[in-house]
């Protein structure tokens, strides 16, 4: 039996086990371990797994996962995130669609802070899905924006999905970070445009809210301030050169926790349960980076990936081309696959043909994680729309994914414009003092 056929049956036995729900970390290093077995050899495949999990375990760049998501976690417990929400209210909730769109501006503030994009859908739908259902707001474009904006976690700063393709890909974590920023926010924007444009369109969709005068509008826009220079301080540090991204976590989860403690808003049970969270979801992630470790090899030995390399850049479609069929594919996988799972299985494939190509790897990092969040509201699998869905039981689940359409198609909108005008994406990290 040929390596290439090997590798082909292995790949093929990771789908079916992520299909079959199978833990992502778990099918990861089972089809990587027994592969590196038949390949090279059982003794080959243990020693790697021990040079392999020390090596992830000792990089010291991986502390930014518990601290942010810590930082996250902590400013859930303290309200911060219902402070942002409520500054987005009190400024644009009495037009037309201006509920939803403050959930937007609110998913996209709290994703600044915990990097998780089913947190920032779970957080933001229980503080806005039952107001837009007070103000008679369809339910579809209601939960359709939680689940959408709640996409956002995973590409504005700070991201796991960006920490995870910087360690597969040995990029910086930094520049990924300041990457995503401005893409994040024209997303952010065209979200927006698309409610407003629904609500303009079918006035009943979105009812206008109530007015607030300037008290109301400077008192929500104050409670913000805390979060927000929590936000300049961590982001700022990065792009300005004053932190490395571990070091901005670290400032980060220590800002919330000392804001907390100071309003008493923070107990410490709340503190425990935050740590735990944080240690548990940080867990889940080493272990998807440890099986990735064990899965490269076997593709390696394989050939897989210089096959497939091999067969793309044989393809006469041009360089722009090829990268539509790597991102069509993204799209495909992403209707079926966890977003973790389709970086880890298709990074060491695809990676070498982008570079080859001459792309910049951080700029094809956001469209890949852009991709990933479309994954997010894809159907069948569409976790951000089961997140909203038990948050809102009453919405039927098609009508969720009904609602999630037009802000799938704004996705596409924005990855034409980052294809188009790679600058969006590069300007930030390109001036960022290093």
């Amino acid at each position: 039996m040929s390596n290439e056929l090997v590798g082909g049956l292995g790949v093929l036995a990771l789908l079916v086990l992520l299909l079959l729900r199978i833990p992502v970390a778990f099918a990861i290093f089972a089809v990587g371990f027994v592969g590196v077995s038949v390949l090279a050899s059982p003794g080959n495949a243990l020693s790697l797994l021990a040079s392999e999990t020390y090596t992830v375990a000792s990089n010291a760049e991986l502390i930014v996962i518990p601290l942010f998501i810590l930082m996250g976690n902590v400013a859930t417990e303290t309200g911060m995130s219902r402070k942002l929400y409520d500054a987005a209210y009190a400024v644009i909730g009495s037009i037309r669609g201006g509920l939803a769109s403050a959930t937007v501006v609110g998913c996209a503030g709290f994703s600044a802070l915990c990097g998780s994009s089913v947190a920032s859908a779970l957080t933001m739908g229980r503080v806005s899905i039952g107001e837009m259902e007070r103000f008679n707001y369809s339910p579809k474009l209601s939960t359709g924006a939680v689940a959408a904006g709640g996409t956002l976690g995973i590409l504005i700063p700070p991201s796991t999905g960006f920490v995870i393709y910087a360690i597969l890909t040995q990029q910086s974590i930094g520049k990924l970070f300041l990457a995503g920023v401005i893409p994040g926010l024209v997303l952010m924007s065209l979200f927006v445009l698309m409610i407003t444009v629904l609500a303009f369109i079918k006035p009943q969709l979105a009812p206008q809210g109530p007015k607030t005068n300037l008290q109301e509008k400077a008192r929500g826009l104050l409670g913000a301030i805390p979060i927000t220079v929590v936000i300049m301080i961590t982001i700022g540090g990065i792009y300005s050169g004053l932190f490395s991204p571990v070091e901005a976590a670290a400032v980060g989860a220590g800002l919330v926790i000392v804001y907390g403690f100071t309003t008493r808003t923070l107990t410490p049970g709340s503190l425990w349960r935050s740590t735990r969270s944080a240690v548990v979801t940080t867990t889940t992630v080493m272990l998807i980076l440890i099986a990735a470790h064990m899965l490269n090899p076997f593709l390696a030995l394989s050939h897989i990936p210089t096959a497939v390399g091999d067969m793309l850049m044989g393809l006469d479609v041009g360089p722009y081309g090829i990268l539509l069929l790597i991102l069509l594919t993204y799209l495909i996988l992403g209707c079926f696959l966890e977003g973790f799972a389709m970086l880890v299985l298709t990074m060491p494939i695809f990676f070498p043909v982008i570079t080859a190509l001459g792309f910049d790897p951080i700029w094809f990092g956001v469209l890949v994680v852009l991709t990933l969040e479309m994954g997010l509201i894809s159907p069948p699998v569409g976790i951000n729309v089961f997140i909203v869905k038990s948050v809102a039981p009453k919405v039927p689940l098609g009508d969720i994914f009904i609602g999630v359409a037009p802000f799938w198609l704004m996705m596409l909108v924005a990855i034409a414009l980052y294809v188009m005008f790679p600058q969006i994406v590069l300007f930030l990290p390109n001036t960022m003092i290093t």
